[in-house]
């Protein structure tokens, strides 16, 4: 039986980067010594991590006063480095989900931290519209998709001030005016790669803006060196995994970039909502105006909240795997990133129409 693979992260990955990461352990680059194994100081890693670099700056239209990094510890480090680097006395946050709330705390170890607005009244089931962003702030942070909530901000915002994104669930799923942005950062482990490798866009001019002391690995100027073949390679980087992003990235070129895979988001997601919308057994979780395309929510209607167990075996039964909604919400939760193919989000449906009619 086909498996269809909704897991929120790790999750599904491109077969092709998968094919070309076995292959990689085997064989890297010709040398008769796999991936796992190889130097990162050998020539042709120093091609594959320049490679990879390129990639995100081609896909995204990054401009050249923008660094990209990669680097370890997770989104979750970046929750502490972010306002280590950048943060002077109070920094603003946008509260949209647990992984924004928890950003916003490790902020509060450096400086003031104002809350501009927050979803959490309604457990986070929308995207704040009405909030004013102080121009007294050091930056504004945003998460823009919220994995856990299925919500998401689906465009650049306008601000008045530096910019910082967790795109961590989101990243590549759209175009993004890299420009409107100070720093953007996210774990690979949703849309371009496996877990162990976190990303980092910043603009230049803040590298060593900050007059505090900081910790050698903590500070975002010693993973940017002048010289190209030490960026992101002051230590040992997770090989394995940026390879893996090499891989997904020049899937995703292959497409036809970030533009084509949007297309290609928006309709699995609209085939989706429009099935929890129609069907009699199931309904979302997050306000229309404000929903995912990367993360979709929903549990069963207030009518057959019984079934939920029933629906969960049933979907398990014809290959549906990862589908079991966060404890902060319950129910289900599809995570259709990139990778994940129109064929599955079918077979979903169909699954949802059976159970349905089963239950008529």
């Amino acid at each position: 039986m086909k498996k269809h693979n909704f897991n929120a992260g790790p999750c599904v990955l491109p077969r092709e980067a998968v094919e070309s990461a076995i292959e990689a352990i085997r064989d890297f680059d010709g040398t008769g010594i796999g991936i796992l194994e190889i130097s990162h100081r050998t020539p042709g890693w120093e091609r594959i991590m320049a490679e990879t670099r390129q990639l995100w700056k081609d896909l995204l239209n990054i401009p050249d006063n923008y660094e990209v990094l990669f680097l370890g510890g997770g989104a979750s480090t970046q929750f502490f480095m972010v306002p280590a680097n950048l943060l002077k006395t109070k920094a603003a946050y946008l509260q949209t989900g647990v992984w924004a709330k928890k950003a916003a705390k490790e902020a509060k170890f450096y400086g003031d931290v104002e809350i501009v607005a927050s979803s959490e009244d309604k457990n986070y089931t929308y995207i704040p519209k009405d909030y004013t962003i102080p121009t007294d702030a050091d930056y504004f942070h945003i998460t823009t998709n919220n994995t856990i909530y299925g919500t998401e901000i689906k465009e650049d915002i306008d601000c008045p001030i530096d910019l910082v994104a967790d795109m961590s669930s989101d990243i590549m799923s759209r175009p993004v005016d890299v420009s409107k942005y100070a720093l953007i950062y996210g774990g690979a482990q949703k849309n371009v790669g496996p877990a162990g490798v976190t990303f980092v866009i910043i603009r230049r001019d803040l590298l060593g803006k900050i007059e505090r002391n900081l910790q050698t690995m903590v500070n975002y100027k010693t993973h940017a060196a002048e010289e190209a073949r030490n960026i992101s390679m002051f230590n040992t980087p997770p090989v394995f995994p940026i390879f893996v992003m090499h891989e997904t990235l020049k899937w995703v070129k292959e497409l036809g970039g970030v533009e084509a895979m949007n297309k290609i988001n928006k309709e699995k997601a609209e085939i989706l909502y429009a099935e929890i919308d129609r069907n009699s057994m199931f309904k979302g979780t997050a306000e229309k105006d404000s929903r995912s395309i990367m993360n979709v929510c929903f549990v069963m209607a207030d009518e057959h909240k019984d079934k939920e167990a029933a629906f969960m075996e049933f979907a398990k039964e014809r290959g549906m795997v990862g589908i079991k909604g966060h404890r902060s919400v319950g129910g289900f939760r599809a995570s259709i990133y990139n990778a994940c193919p129109l064929e599955s989000v079918q077979a979903l449906v169909k699954c949802m129409q059976d159970f349905e009619m089963a239950n008529k």
